[in-house]
């Protein structure tokens, strides 16, 4: 059948004990069942495989990359030309006297080249020296040396600053400059954070933390691990509006959880993953105001990758940039997952460096041996440069760093969005984000609520929400009696060649399920629509010859 057909009346028992046990894994690793059932009633019938489950964009931003590659051109023939070895195939490191003058004679008129002649006036009029800038970017792309400083290069960090002002701060007035760590992409920054905050103290196996769900699987995960063991309160985005319909913001009743000061640190995605909502600003003042009043040591680590798709985004980190650690990832706004660019946040006063301070003598005396052999004074150390050291296992913090060549594209990144005054990429992602939105919904037969909050780069449909809607009560109650909640998600890819992944697995509704508007076309989410309302018509129809 196709993806336009009426799925078929008898319906398949896919066997319940089956998918209770499916239901224990994480939702990627369902994910690989189910892209093989789907691939499987592909090849067996007319249906289209179609793998919403997937988070990678399908779409790269040009002229940064373009932009990289002309300065890596342009770094070879200028180390060629200095070149005083005999043989052919050996030059030296580049020259940095003067190589801003050599790099303007090189641009020519091209698109790209007047991107790089703006950046560079841009930086410039900022306060970057020009050969630093210019050298900084052809060094870093020939890749020469270690990352020097390590943690981030020095031009490199003052543009991002300038980037997570624009981006993450909406230009606030009162933006705190930041120490950033450039990683291998968020999850990096992730691994990076929790294995730090053990290391120092700052939490211990057992320790309770905040999850703010639902929430991208690795943040359920990984409190779980032996290694960590902590205990862990989930912070539920269950507000609905007067109407029923979920908002996906939090209600004061799961916010006054955080008052509890035995809460070390809070996790949270924003705009969330899978609803892909960012916090409304009573969501924000609240927070704040428990902070305040009630647990002032909290840590917060707020991961704000789909930011960008929102207009007039603002992190957490901007009301409270003491407790806050921001992870940044450039990877889904650039379409560049590939690169694995991201970067660590933290303001330069913190609640993380005051922490480390009041801990025990002896628990402070650990830390000095554990990092003593990379400073003269350990107990001064940054946390955000302990993050640097305990990513190479301290002993290799001399080597530390991400790849030159990634920050240098990463600062490219950031600046192609610094100088795009009319915000032409903004505006044409978001949109883009929002035709597949929309597509999905209104072929859903289901309503979808304008809501300036959405970033839309995920959706998660509530499946028992527009149950109950469409067919009432009973008809839901039987539909949660006679199958698991997984069985939506295994027939969507078992029947009609779709992937969807359980909204359960990120701690969201049971019975929800969570598509990325992010790697097909909009024809393909429109066909996507189509068959969840299908799906769930035959729910209805096997059931109305019971009732």
């Amino acid at each position: 059948m196709n993806n336009n057909e009426k799925l078929p009346n008898e319906m398949i028992n896919y066997g319940q004990n089956f998918e209770k046990r499916l239901e224990h894994l994480s939702p990627f690793e369902i994910k690989n069942d189910l892209i093989s059932y789907a691939k499987e009633s592909s090849k067996n019938s007319s249906t289209m495989f179609l793998n919403a489950g997937r988070g990678n964009p399908n779409w790269i931003a040009t002229i940064p990359r373009q932009a990289l590659f002309l300065i890596g051109q342009f770094g070879i023939q200028d180390c060629i030309k200095n070149s005083n070895y005999e043989q052919k195939d050996i030059a030296p490191i580049p020259e940095k006297k003067g190589i801003a003058d050599r790099f303007m004679h090189y641009l020519g008129d091209c698109m790209v080249s007047k991107f790089l002649r703006k950046a560079y006036a841009y930086c410039v009029t900022k306060g970057i020296v020009g050969d630093d800038l210019v050298y900084e970017w052809v060094s870093g792309i020939i890749g020469d040396q270690y990352p020097n400083p390590d943690r981030i290069l020095t031009n490199t960090e003052i543009i991002l600053n300038w980037y997570l002002k624009q981006e993450m701060c909406a230009n606030s007035k009162e933006f705190t400059k930041y120490d950033l760590f450039a990683t291998e992409g968020g999850t990096a920054a992730m691994c990076y954070l929790f294995n730090t905050l053990k290391a120092n103290k700052l939490l211990g196996h057992g320790d309770h933390i905040a999850l703010m769900t639902p929430i991208f699987t690795p943040y359920i995960e990984i409190p779980n691990l032996k290694e960590f063991g902590f205990k862990v309160t989930n912070i539920q985005a269950s507000k609905l509006t007067k109407d029923g319909y979920h908002s996906w913001q939090y209600p004061d009743e799961e916010l006054n959880k955080l008052k509890d000061p035995s809460i070390r640190v809070l996790c949270l995605v924003n705009p969330s993953n899978p609803p892909s909502y960012t916090l409304d600003e009573r969501t924000h003042q609240r927070i704040a105001e428990i902070v305040k009043h009630h647990n002032p040591h909290l840590m917060i680590i707020t991961d704000d990758v789909y930011g960008t798709f929102v207009p007039n985004f603002k992190s957490i980190i901007t009301e409270l940039p003491f407790n806050t650690a921001c992870v940044y990832s450039f990877s889904k706004y650039f379409g560049c997952t590939g690169w694995r660019l991201a970067v660590i946040a933290m303001a330069q006063k913190n609640v993380f460096d005051a922490s480390i301070s009041q801990l025990q003598t002896g628990q402070r005396q650990e830390l000095h041996r554990r990092y003593q052999s990379i400073s003269t004074e350990p107990d001064k150390l940054k946390f955000i440069d302990r993050l640097v050291a305990d990513s190479r296992l301290v002993a290799l913090n001399h080597t530390a760093g991400l790849s030159t060549p990634q920050q240098i594209q990463m600062s490219l990144f950031a600046l192609y969005a610094l100088l795009d005054s009319e915000n032409t990429y903004k505006n044409n992602m978001q949109s883009l984000i929002k035709k597949r939105l929309n597509a999905m919904w209104e072929s859903t037969g289901f309503k979808l609520l304008d809501d300036s909050l959405r970033a839309g780069y995920y959706s998660e449909i509530d499946i028992m929400l527009w149950a109950e809607r469409l067919y009432g009560d009973d008809f839901a109650k039987w539909l949660q009696k006679n199958y698991e909640p997984i069985d939506f998600v295994i027939r969507l890819a078992k029947e009609t060649g779709i992937v969807l992944l359980n909204g359960s697995g990120f701690d969201g509704p049971l019975w929800s399920v969570r598509a990325s508007l992010a790697n097909l076309n909009e024809e393909d989410y429109r066909k996507i629509g189509q068959c969840i309302g299908k799906m769930l018509e035959e729910y209805a129809t096997h059931w109305y010859p019971q009732s």
